[in-house]
């Protein structure tokens, strides 16, 4: 069977490029066709791998302003040719799934969430452009909406990250999806022993606005207690802004550092709504507890008393109370790994690989 990847871009690492690694690894000679690879953001992760891209790679200066070319995307997708394929698996949050395949050739997408600068406009559509392409953005916005809905009735079949998205998938576009959770890499979290948990809490994130990583600024600052924060994204300057010295920006750190990092927080915090969210899962594989807005993802990956606790109102006043009343030492190591273990990478393949089976 000839298999091929779809991937929406490839120019920074975060959680739906880990699990283009994951399910990748079911079929590791496959070819992963990508809008726009920069392979510097990867530190080599993808360099043994046949990555093929658009025509959107020739335009200059595509790889460090890939959001400005949001318009482009569809017709960049629907230009490849995966007529040699029998099955194409798209990882998407917004243009890979509209890829066109042959008749008889089976299309699975692994949605991370419905496009979100379409159907949650509100808190993301104009964030993700320079704001030089927003008057363009903002006059494509509904044919781009028409198209992403039409792109999404065309996958065979559709697999969501959460029972979260799911719902979102069937309120944007009418379509019923299996749940896969995303993996974590539960080994390399594990692996780190906390030798000294520190006084600091750690949030980790693309600084996007909707993250609300301002919450956790002005939290920890009203406790007087330092935050590390891991990252980097259009939000960062404003984000600095607001931060004294109490704060620590790292950006983007090596896994062993973020590892590390992970185990010697006091906690890790979740600020704002996630689709799904990995990181309260690789806090529970660290042994750290997580701090989380109650609400989303985070509901189908933080166990309240087990592996976190949940702040209800998305204000600084309520996060800073939650911090107040956590007790770290009050959390069973054993029993957060455990929870962890449930997100591992194996078990991922192994419940993609069950669909694939029924499917083809």
């Amino acid at each position: 069977m000839r298999v091929a990847f779809i991937h929406d871009y490839l120019t920074q690492f975060g959680g739906a490029e880990r699990v283009l690694l994951a399910m990748h690894g079911l079929y590791p000679n496959a070819p992963i066709y990508t809008s726009i690879y920069n392979p510097e953001a990867f530190e080599g992760a993808f360099e043994d791998f046949d990555v093929r891209t658009t025509w959107l790679q020739k335009i200059p200066y595509a790889g460090r302003s890939f959001r400005a070319l949001l318009p482009l995307y569809p017709r960049a997708f629907e230009a490849l040719d995966l007529s040699e394929f029998d099955l194409v698996i798209s990882s998407t949050s917004s243009f890979a799934k509209g890829v066109r395949v042959r008749n008889g050739a089976v299309h699975v997408s692994y949605i991370h969430t419905p496009t979100r600068f379409l159907w949650r406009q509100d808190e993301y559509a104009f964030e993700v452009a320079p704001f030089w392409s927003r008057p363009m953005l903002a006059a494509v916005l509904p044919a781009l909406k028409r198209w992403d809905y039409a792109a999404a009735q065309l996958p065979t079949h559709v697999i969501a990250n959460s029972h979260n998205v799911a719902e979102r998938i069937s309120a944007s576009y009418g379509r019923s999806s299996d749940v896969i959770h995303c993996p974590a890499d539960i080994e390399a979290f594990s692996a780190v022993p906390a030798t000294q948990v520190g006084a600091y809490y750690l949030v980790a994130t693309r600084m996007l606005r909707y993250k609300r990583v301002h919450l956790a600024i002005e939290a920890c600052r009203e406790i007087g207690a330092p935050l590390v924060i891991i990252g980097g994204g259009p939000d960062e300057s404003r984000l600095r802004s607001l931060a004294g010295q109490s704060v620590r920006f790292t950006g983007r750190v090596s896994d062993a550092a973020r590892a590390s990092l992970f185990a010697c927080a006091r906690a890790v915090i979740v600020p704002g709504e996630e689709d799904f969210g990995l990181v309260p899962v690789e806090a529970s594989a660290a042994g750290r507890p997580t701090v989380a807005y109650g609400a989303g993802g985070a509901l189908e990956t933080v166990v309240e008393g087990v592996t976190g606790v949940f702040f209800r109102e998305p204000t600084a006043a309520a996060l800073a109370q939650a911090l107040r009343d956590l007790n770290p030492a009050a959390f069973d190591v054993a029993a957060m790994r455990a929870h962890a273990e449930t997100f591992s990478a194996a078990r991922f393949r192994e419940q993609f690989a069950a669909l694939l089976a029924r499917w083809t």
